[in-house]
């Protein structure tokens, strides 16, 4: 399932895209720093768009909910099925998103980006309170997706922002076929042997 994404938005552009909305974005420190990131994984903090009021945040959360029992992992996609989500809605920005293949190492890293070029946002739940942390909604996989992967996340068409942060309801369903190019994503070698 993804555990790994890239975000290359400017926050002008995002900016710009929410001032549009019935959430627009407000910084009232004044804008963030929002560096390109090739890499985000679990446990990294990365950019997440919250509803407040009649605007909206961006703040910046660790990905992955803290289990209920200890020693597991952090939940890093939750199975929207059968959910509601009436409260801890948000938005995860991004540009690309990687799924990997094969059962040995190295796995094949495959990355997904939109077919017109566009940004997007992935539906996900946050769970509030002092250390409020993120995961990524999924369902059933698209065709473009289901060669890969049996699931993959909710990722909401710009008209359903809006509609995601306010509350409503079926909103969350596969990509339709011809949204995702896919292109074999190999990892650059870190450091050097020599």
């Amino acid at each position: 399932m993804c555990n790994n994404y890239a975000n290359h938005i400017p926050i002008d552009e995002l900016f710009e895209i929410f001032s549009d909305s019935n959430f627009p974005l407000r910084f009232p420190d004044g804008p963030p720093n929002l560096e390109p990131t090739d890499d985000i994984r679990p446990t990294d903090a990365a950019p997440v768009i919250l509803p407040a009021g009649d605007h909206s945040t961006l703040v910046r959360l660790k990905w992955g909910l803290l289990p209920g029992q200890p020693k597991r992992p952090p939940v890093i996609n939750m199975r929207s099925e059968g959910r509601g989500f009436e409260s801890g809605r948000c938005l995860i920005p991004a540009s690309s998103f990687f799924e990997f293949t094969g059962d040995k190492y190295p796995k094949t890293r495959w990355r997904f980006s939109r077919a017109d070029g566009a940004w997007f946002c992935f539906a996900g739940y946050q769970n509030g309170g002092d250390d409020a942390r993120f995961s990524l909604l999924t369902v059933d996989p698209g065709p473009d997706i289901a060669p890969t992967h049996d699931r993959q996340p909710v990722v909401l068409e710009r008209a359903d922002w809006d509609r995601w942060l306010a509350g409503e309801a079926g909103l969350l369903q596969p990509s339709p076929a011809g949204t995702w190019v896919i292109a074999q994503a190999p990892r650059e070698a870190k450091g050097s042997l020599l």
